[in-house]
């Protein structure tokens, strides 16, 4: 992933300008811009994949939240002037994504999740009772995907330091409270993009049934499961990933031709 991170108009993100189409990628609360290499690389020469840095971090403490982070979404894509978007979102991000897309449906090509919070997630809690024990921090880390050799040394290290980061961890908690009050059960049936559903059938963050139940409430769904895999399929098993990712983009292209 050779991609410059480019930093102008208060935003920051990748653009690969492969494409005429546009592939926006949205991380979770701990995610980062490294999580999409395999889909940056695979999708870069064919789409215009844009990864913005959701500001978490950036944001003033009293706009820390999930509607905040949606309207930071909303502001780039209108800054960037793109007229429609893929939008794909693993984790918080993917309860973004679907915030995005019920607030802005004209501006949705179609729902990519994997792992999506807005139903049901079991994650850090919300707070840090061990914020300090970084072997408490390597398990939880771990505990994110099915092959622990995932979850490297790097990795760990990142969540860590997060978490041991006052302010870092206050916005944390914040958001983490507010995906949770944002619950979309009552929402998701005025969808009307098509939704693709990755999921990691061992998924301990999102389980199995939450795929099922998205897949259940959004009419024009599909859900998929990828084996001996946990909450990021993107990064555990990028290769399928990508092949379910590729399939269901050329079908819908196949559609509107």
């Amino acid at each position: 992933m050779d991609y410059q991170l480019i930093e102008e108009g208060g935003f920051k993100y990748i653009e690969t300008n492969g494409g005429d189409e546009n592939l926006m990628l949205l991380h979770g609360l701990f995610g980062a811009l490294s999580n999409f290499k395999g889909i940056i690389d695979h999708f870069g020469d064919k789409y215009n994949v844009i990864v913005p840095t959701l500001p978490i971090f950036e944001l003033p403490i009293r706009e820390v939240s999930v509607t905040g982070l949606v309207e930071a979404v909303h502001q780039f894509v209108e800054y960037k002037d793109y007229d429609k978007v893929h939008v794909l979102g693993n984790s918080l991000g993917g309860h973004i994504s679907l915030l995005y897309a019920l607030a802005h449906p004209d501006k949705v090509s179609s729902i990519i999740l994997t792992g999506s919070s807005g139903l049901f997630e079991s994650a850090m809690g919300t707070s840090f009772p061990k914020r300090g024990d970084y072997e408490y921090i390597k398990q939880k880390t771990i505990d994110t995907f099915y092959n622990p050799d995932v979850a490297t040394k790097e990795l760990v290290d990142e969540v860590f330091d997060t978490v041991n980061d006052r302010n870092k961890a206050i916005r944390v908690v914040a958001t983490s409270k507010s995906a949770v009050r944002q619950n979309l059960g009552d929402k998701l049936h005025q969808i009307e993009a098509p939704t693709l559903l990755i999921w990691g059938k061992q998924d301990q963050v999102t389980p199995a049934f939450v795929g099922e139940k998205f897949n259940e409430l959004i009419e024009n769904s599909k859900l998929v499961f990828v084996d001996e895999c946990g909450h990021a399929p993107m990064m555990e098993k990028p290769d399928e990933f990508n092949a379910h990712l590729q399939n269901f983009l050329e079908e819908l292209a196949a559609k509107e031709a």
